[in-house]
């Protein structure tokens, strides 16, 4: 499986302008790969100065590393959880969102489009209760659609994922089966299917496995050209994951968000709200001990709440709430 490797080389334009490049080294999730990869090659073009190399190796995996020390920042679509803030003696981390977006129901059956899917249904597809395309649930939910008589193949993530922590922390909202026997969190233990490395590796398996169904972030099915389901929200309304919906779903969580920004908008109430939606953060030290690589990494910060956001709408992401933009600028501050 091909691990995404975004590497933004800025030395030529540097040593022509006679700067010492500042070389920032990061990793994590694959959800907001697409739009960090725009970033930090708009960032470096801007400022020729500073070079951020990321590395889209999964959400676990840059907790991992930051945790290591092996990197200077990481990137997560979950939350850290307390212990693991804990575990890094040296600083405490900081929780910055940057982007919001849709975790989407991807399939590949040969003339079938817009099926529509509850959360019980999904979870009962990927328990391997419902192991038929044409199961009498789905036929319920579409019942103009050309269901085949098929086995269904499940993909999923094989790594530490927080797409997975997303998909797996709404199943785990509207399935009390799949929340007690399997859970919400970057890696469980799937009762079924098969594994892909990324977002792109999902896709991947589903785009060549016919009668497939995986999840994906939203970009990477428009990116591949994959039909994605509608999804039952809180409300009891289908819908597709879009800018719109997807921004409807961290209304209300922007209004109540945490001091620390950890916060999970799930299945977020709302009739417009799309309910497998999240925000996605990077994962920044409050302490540097090379004083260059913090000025360039609050400067990166600064620019990413603000003229960055304005990539969002076309990769498919929701920019953040002003309210949340004005929160973060305040926690700048916090880093020294």
């Amino acid at each position: 499986m091909r691990t995404a490797l975004y590497m933004l080389i800025g030395c030529s334009a540097a040593a022509t302008l006679g700067f010492a490049t500042e070389n920032i080294n990061a990793a994590g999730a694959t959800f907001p790969g697409p739009i960090y990869q725009k970033w930090f090659e708009e960032y470096r073009q801007a400022h020729p100065d500073v070079q951020i190399n990321y590395q889209a190796i999964g959400s676990g995996g840059g907790i991992k590393q930051l945790t290591a020390g092996t990197v200077d920042f990481g990137a997560s679509d979950m939350p850290m959880k307390d212990e693991q803030i804990a575990a890094i003696k040296k600083y405490h981390v900081l929780h910055f969102p940057t982007v919001l977006g849709g975790v989407v129901p991807t399939y590949n059956i040969e003339g079938v489009n817009d099926l529509k899917f509850s959360g019980p249904v999904l979870a009962d597809i990927f328990m391997g209760k419902i192991t038929k395309w044409n199961d009498g649930a789905l036929k319920k939910l579409n019942p103009g659609a050309r269901l085949p008589d098929a086995d269904i193949t499940v993909v999923h993530r094989s790594d530490g994922s927080g797409t997975t922590f997303v998909w797996t922390d709404y199943l785990s909202k509207v399935s009390p089966e799949w929340k007690s026997k399997v859970g919400s969190n970057t890696s469980v233990s799937w009762p079924v299917g098969l594994g892909g490395q990324g977002n792109e590796g999902v896709a991947g398996q589903v785009k060549q496995t016919p009668n497939s169904i995986g999840y994906v972030e939203l970009i990477y099915a428009i990116q591949n050209h994959m039909g994605y389901g509608s999804v039952q929200n809180a409300a009891g309304k289908f819908l597709k994951a879009d800018l719109s919906t997807v921004t409807d779903a961290a209304a209300g969580a922007a209004k109540d968000m945490p001091a620390d920004f950890r916060v999970s908008i799930t299945n977020a109430p709302g009739a417009n709200a799309y309910p497998i939606s999240t925000f996605t953060w990077l994962l920044i030290p409050d302490k540097f001990d090379n004083a260059g690589k913090r000025d360039a990494i609050k400067a990166f910060l600064k620019w990413m709440m603000t003229t960055g956001q304005k990539d969002c709408a076309a990769l498919s992401y929701a920019p953040l709430p002003k309210s949340v933009v004005t929160k973060e600028e305040a926690q700048l501050t916090k880093i020294h």
